[in-house]
């Protein structure tokens, strides 16, 4: 007879192997510890932006998730539930519907996430897990990211030592935009201008629509063929159908009131930069092109590769440990900033993150993109190919460890959904980017808990179902019955 309090339903922890590695890792998470120190993201708030104070028979006190029922409307979830949704969506690369699926159906997932009984249904609604996120802030998924560098320390999978020393690059996440050629954008800027217009009540003399559908149908064809002249012809008549409805829509501004003008502002001014950028192949006075209408902030990045010369994202830094690959730093950068001027701000992300563990970095193994950069970065030693005479042997040994960074990029990009960014806006990359290390991190727990074997787990095991002493004396006693066993007798006529 099973000895569940519930009657119908099989507790998880009789379920499962609690000597599989999630299991492990679920039982060793300090919990409590990353829900304090995340709950002040959660404070409830008023339109005005400042917490509010609710007040009970014992007083006033904050109410935070998890601190009971709200009377904004339904129970929050759980923060543990929704901490690892996001560390499980990341370490096994999966989006935020796949990851509320694949969760009702995997009894060690709902373990880690604090469940007592198997429960075949989503946790919540996949829209839940971007609304956490966004509340988390980049706060928060930087404590995600520390705790996973705080397990390590703690079940000794790496040495606080090994902290010290990093290795530092830099790549680029690129943003879920389309390929920005200039067709596709004037035809955007059109279709926009042409929306706007219809939303603020103006009527427009034409729109276009027939005509601009062709216009970029041929101009694809003639850059497939090479025919640049006929491409740039084409490419000149969209210009000339933008610039128009842009002046029509500007005219038309002073008949309608104040609220419409600055609602129509901002699309005139995407319109009006689309429009000059478009005239040639490189813009005046250095200013930054539009490479997508929703996601302003995307920069091209040119990182010197044949095969993808040039990228359209965010750049970003990883910083990981130079003998274990664990990642201790992961900063998205907007704009498109120097690398070198990036280590700063890199190193001192890094610092912050190992702060539980007391270390911070001393040794940074860089490549020659980080030159020029010792002034900048006091108490830090910057190690790399420029330098080699300087350098005495064990750090010529140890400098080419530099490039056990690149497959940890590819790790990132293929298997934790670091090829492309699909959240929003300039925090989105910042999110992104950090949730990704975090999710490399939790995998790398995983995977070191493992390669320990039975025999790391095998106590932990016994700790947990309370027999260690009992295990100890049945081991005694065992070895003893086997050596009398065993044992050759002294007088065979006696056997006989």
């Amino acid at each position: 007879m099973s000895d569940t309090a519930d009657f119908f339903r099989s507790r998880l922890d009789q379920m499962i192997d609690l000597r599989h590695p999630l299991a492990v890792l679920a039982s060793r998470m300090p919990w409590q510890e990353i829900e304090a120190s995340v709950a002040h993201l959660f404070a409830r708030r008023v339109r005005s932006g400042k917490a509010m104070v609710d007040v009970d028979l014992f007083g006033s006190t904050a109410s935070l998730v998890g601190a009971g029922v709200s009377k904004a409307g339904r129970p929050r979830l759980p923060l543990r539930l929704m901490i690892s949704l996001l560390y499980l969506k990341h370490a096994f690369n999966e989006s935020d519907e796949g990851v509320v699926e694949r969760w009702a159906e995997t009894p060690t997932w709902q373990y880690l996430s604090g469940l007592e009984y198997f429960e075949h249904r989503w946790p919540c609604d996949p829209t839940a897990i971007g609304k956490f996120r966004r509340l988390l802030g980049e706060e928060g998924v930087e404590e995600l990211l520390a705790q996973t560098i705080n397990m390590a320390v703690t079940l000794k999978l790496i040495a606080k030592k090994d902290l010290a020393q990093v290795i530092v690059d830099s790549t680029v996440q690129q943003k879920a935009v389309a390929h920005p050629t200039d067709s596709k954008l004037l035809e955007t800027a059109r279709a926009k201008l042409v929306e706007a217009a219809k939303q603020a009540g103006l009527e427009l003399k034409q729109t276009y629509a027939k005509e601009s559908q062709g216009l970029r149908y041929k101009a694809g064809r003639y850059a497939h063929a090479r025919q640049f002249k006929r491409m740039r012809r084409v490419l000149k008549r969209q210009r000339t159908i933008v610039g128009r409805l842009q002046r029509e829509v500007t005219r038309k501004l002073s008949a309608i009131g104040q609220a419409v003008s600055e609602a129509l502002s901002t699309t005139l001014a995407k319109a009006r930069q689309i429009w000059e950028q478009t005239a040639g192949r490189k813009t005046k006075n250095g200013k930054a092109k539009l490479y997508s209408w929703h996601a302003p902030e995307v920069q091209c990045i040119n990182k010197g590769k044949s095969r993808q010369p040039y990228e359209f994202g965010a750049k970003v830094g990883i910083a990981t440990t130079l003998k274990h690959n664990l990642i201790v730093g992961a900063k998205a950068f907007s704009g498109n900033p120097f690398d070198g001027h990036t280590l700063n701000p890199q190193l001192e992300q890094a610092t912050i993150l190992m702060q539980d563990s007391g270390v911070k970095p001393v040794t940074a193994y860089v490549d020659l993109g980080y030159r020029g950069v010792d002034a900048d970065n006091p108490g830090v030693s910057i190690k790399h190919r420029g330098k080699r005479k300087q350098l005495n042997a064990e750090e010529l040994q140890l400098l080419k460890r530099r490039q056990a960074i690149e497959p940890v990029i590819g790790h990132l990009k293929q298997d934790h959904r670091m090829d492309r960014c699909h959240l929003k806006g300039e925090q989105g990359d910042r999110l992104h980017a950090v949730l990704c290390a975090a999710g490399f991190n939790f995998r790398w727990l995983l995977r070191m808990i493992a390669k320990k074997g039975v025999a790391f787990l095998w106590p932990l095991y016994l700790r947990l179902r309370g027999v260690t002493g009992m295990f100890q004396k049945w081991r005694v006693f065992a070895a003893r019955v086997m050596q009398l066993v065993n044992r050759p007798s002294k007088s065979p006529a006696l056997v006989h």
